[in-house]
């Protein structure tokens, strides 16, 4: 039987793709993930090479990670003579937050600072309203970083306090991502800059890859910093809180700071400003003189592929290892990684409490399968897992012994840890801590607790489902 010449080519092609890319997956990949792919390849060669080089690439082009570092290192080389550090006296602190401390500045090369005070918000239309209050109270500058901003009812309240703020000669710059933040991009940047807004896009894609529903590098960050004096961060967007789900509300944690901490925050959106526009923002203005307002140590710390190392997972790993007593932890997409998984089941048999609380439906029905398919790893290990009911749970948070609190813009997922810029906030002592205690418990006030006989009751095809789903989490 003779087959036809382009039938031999495909065959061919097939087969080159395969070899390739097993040297080409396996460089500089980790092994877990570099299987995942390969398997993709070998079942699906030219399906599995379009989809690997718009989503393979885990981190950024050696040239940008070059450009990056370079501009960072001015931009804190400058901004250095003028660090609030030395000022700031910190309290006492236990060995555990010691340690993770050390870590998170070795890391994030952000120092914890003392001298702060914040203000929990868990609802996202009270976040709105103090975000629209502090630009309307601004007299110098206004900085907005966000992932997502859509110029709906909750994004209009904040475009228009901005243009009001633009009218009394406050400079404002909106920073938003490429993706995330496409609608309002392709529909809305003229009117935005039209109104004295300086608008900046985050890692801008080409034509085609806008079509992607899925990009490996972007960034994720939600930050807001108004005359260098006050910030906000979480994982709250810019957008109705009813987006993309008929009848369910997201729930979010944004954190309203003042103090010292508000200048390593003012670096963050510096540094992404000056990444995509190579201005450089360094008057006094920008750091005034950082101003005692409490007393709660915090500490930021930006992630993302720029960073040789995972810097969040890393923290969140170790703060797992050390744990003496409790963990809980809510986040909407649970897809840990090897490390994550062996730091609670190591937890879990030392006696540590584990409690990890996961929205009941979820907005991306893969990634909330394999998030489930987890869960009941963790809860045969013998943690507790808590289901929210009351809307999608988006909260990402984490608390260790009531001694040490991580809020931020990260997932509990391969994706936030290895792919996306973040941020995120720690705070310690007991006092800080207890108040995301407090809101982690109302939050199982409204959930159900899942039992091993309902995880292990699912239909067949669910538990199929959730376990060939798991062997592609690297991807996710």
């Amino acid at each position: 039987m003779k087959f036809p010449d382009w039938t031999i080519f495909y065959i061919a092609s097939e087969w080159a793709i395969r070899l390739v890319m097993l040297v080409v997956v396996t460089r500089r990949r980790r092994p877990v993930a570099a299987m995942s792919w390969l398997v993709v390849i070998f079942f699906e060669p030219w399906i599995g090479l379009v989809l690997y080089t718009f989503l393979g690439r885990y981190r950024l082009p050696r040239k940008r990670v070059r450009q990056y570092a370079a501009k960072c290192h001015e931009l804190e080389g400058r901004l250095a003579r003028r660090s609030p550090h030395a000022e700031v006296a910190l309290p006492e602190m236990g060995a555990a937050a010691q340690r993770s401390l050390a870590l998170a500045t070795t890391l994030g090369e952000m120092p914890v600072l003392g001298g702060n005070d914040f203000e929990l918000i868990a609802r996202a239309d009270v976040a709105i309203d103090r975000l629209t209050e502090d630009i309307d109270a601004a007299v110098h500058h206004v900085h907005l970083l966000f992932y997502i901003f859509e110029n709906d009812r909750a994004g209009g309240k904040v475009l228009d306090a901005m243009t009001r703020a633009v009218g009394r000669g406050v400079t404002c710059r909106l920073l938003v991502d490429a993706v995330g933040s496409r609608p309002l991009l392709r529909r809305h940047a003229r009117e935005i800059r039209a109104r004295g807004i300086e608008l900046t896009t985050a890692l801008e894609v080409g034509t085609l890859r806008r079509l992607m529903a899925r990009i490996d590098l972007r960034n994720h960050r939600k930050l807001a910093v108004i005359d260098g004096r006050t910030a906000y961060t979480g994982s709250q967007n810019i957008i109705e809180a009813t987006y993309g789900r008929k009848g369910m509300e997201w729930r979010d944690v944004m954190l309203r700071l003042t103090g010292p901490v508000v200048w390593e925050l003012q670096e963050v959106f510096c540094s992404d400003w000056y990444f995509e526009t190579e201005e450089l923002l360094e008057t006094r203005e920008l750091f005034p003189d950082p101003a005692i307002r409490g007393a709660v140590p915090v500490q930021a710390l930006p992630s993302g592929p720029n960073y040789p190392t995972g810097n969040y997972q890393r923290i969140v790993v170790d703060a797992i290892h050390g744990a003496r007593r409790n963990v809980t932890i809510t986040t909407p997409y649970f897809v840990p990684d090897e490390p994550l998984l062996q730091a609670c089941e190591t937890a879990l048999h030392r006696g540590v409490e584990i409690d990890l609380i996961l929205p009941r439906r979820g907005d991306h029905r893969i990634v909330h399968a394999v998030s489930m398919a987890y869960a009941g790893e963790l809860l045969e290990m013998g943690a507790r897992v808590h289901l929210f009911h009351d809307g999608l749970l988006h909260a990402k948070t984490m608390n260790v012994d009531d001694e040490i609190a991580l809020i931020g813009s990260s997932n509990f997922d391969i994706r936030s840890f290895e792919l996306n810029f973040e941020i995120n906030l720690l705070l310690y002592g007991p006092g800080a801590v207890g108040v995301l205690r407090r809101q982690q418990e109302l939050y199982k006030q409204s959930s159900r607790l899942l039992t091993l006989e309902a995880f292990r009751g699912r239909p067949a095809v669910r538990r199929l489902a959730s376990n060939v789903a798991k062997l592609f989490s690297p991807l996710l």
